[in-house]
């Protein structure tokens, strides 16, 4: 937990801060999922003044079940959370559900003057907060108080992958090259994972050895499907290597393929395996994914809000499609089209900004420039005071 040192006193505080005069007293307010945090840590690196960071630990119920939202504190338990209490923050960074509760009880504390950034899909009332934060396959509507970014602000550490890659070095160096890694993840909404995807994940990993002249390497994960596991392993040609998942396994390649392999193939659920490899500047291809008949009518669903919610803006057309947007947010009381996600909106635009290929065709060496999201979301943040 890293403690900013501010003066017992409430109010923005003078100090050098870059693009403001005055330095807003601010905490993060973060639980223990370390995916999320690594978001707000990198918003946090690039704003140019010290943060207090709060750490809220959950009731057992509340690990794994969703409490009421609204503000309130009663679903952590106080005696191992950092503690809260003014002097209030002038501005709280923060991500998910149970976090935001809290955010949301610091600002009633405070008689309404916090400010409050959320990171990521909101579980409750978009106005709720100052400003959103969230990447390009979440749908949301064009509310005053929401910045898409392209990608998640994930973070990748460089070193440690590094390090992962040196310790496996030898046993990769007995492979053919090219090195291809192929992450496999598993069923989610909308997609399906069956007999006939395993068939051709297999047809793949024999174009890689006929095409490429290379290595498949091949990783599942905690939701590959048995059925595709099992396919796997009695399929792939004698050229590939295979590593099961197991939550008792001792080692795991992932992370040192992330720093060896010349190219990955991730399968189309797999936002944030496809993120990392990004940031890392490597060659990437996305394997598709079918739906299923319901999976097929759901992304009619998603697809809907991704023509909805992000118009061009470059026509009359497009502009009072927008209105509706703001329109649509007010009436759907159920979230049929708010805050949704649309995969394939968001694998189309990797490839169209040449950060991505499909799979099977040749890899794009990875030169295209990444988005400077954070930038972005710093200055919005600034903006605010």
């Amino acid at each position: 937990k890293r403690q900013g040192e501010y003066p017992p006193r409430a109010g923005l505080l003078p100090g050098p801060t870059r693009g403001l005069s005055v330095t807003p007293r601010t905490w993060v307010i973060l639980s223990d999922k370390r995916g999320d945090n690594g978001q707000v840590d990198t918003i946090v690196d690039e704003l140019g003044w010290p943060v207090e960071h709060k750490y809220v630990h959950m009731k057992p119920e509340f690990v794994l079940g969703k409490p009421r939202y609204r503000p309130s504190l009663d679903h952590i338990d106080l005696s191992q959370s950092d503690p809260l209490e003014a002097p209030w923050p002038d501005l709280i960074i923060t991500v998910g559900r149970r976090p935001s509760m809290v955010a949301l009880w610091i600002r009633q504390q405070s008689g309404k003057r916090t400010k409050i950034v959320l990171v990521g899909k909101p579980s409750g009332y978009m106005l709720d907060f100052d400003l959103v934060v969230a990447s390009a396959e979440n749908q949301m509507p064009p509310m005053h108080n929401f910045l898409p970014t392209t990608l998640p602000l994930m973070r990748v550490d460089p070193g440690e992958v590094a390090a992962e890659a040196e310790a496996w070095k030898e046993r990769f160096s007995t492979l053919k090259r090219p090195l291809i890694a192929m992450l496999i993840g598993g069923e989610t909404n909308p997609f399906i994972m069956n007999r006939k995807v395993a068939d051709e994940l297999v047809a793949t990993a024999r174009w890689v050895v006929d095409e490429l002249d290379g290595t498949p390497y091949i990783t599942t994960s905690r939701r590959t499907m048995p059925e595709v596991v099992e396919v796997l392993r009695q399929d792939l040609p004698p050229e590939a290597v295979f590593f099961e998942w197991r939550a008792d396994a001792e080692e795991n390649p992932y992370r040192a393929l992330l720093g060896s392999a010349d190219g990955f193939i991730v399968t189309a659920d797999s936002i944030s395996m496809m993120v990392e490899v990004i940031y890392l500047h490597k060659p990437l291809a996305i394997f598709p994914l079918p739906g299923g008949w319901l999976g097929d009518i759901d992304q009619q669903r998603r697809s809907l809000a991704h023509w909805l919610f992000n118009p061009r803006q470059e026509s009359a057309a497009d502009r009072l499609r927008h209105r509706v947007a703001r329109g649509v947010y007010y009436l759907d009381v159920f979230k049929v089209l708010c805050a949704t996600r649309d995969f394939r909106a968001f694998h189309r635009l990797l490839v169209e900004q040449g950060l991505a290929v499909w799979s099977g065709q040749p890899f794009r060496e990875a030169g295209a420039a990444l988005p400077d999201d954070v930038g972005a979301v710093v200055k919005r943040i600034e903006a605010l005071f």
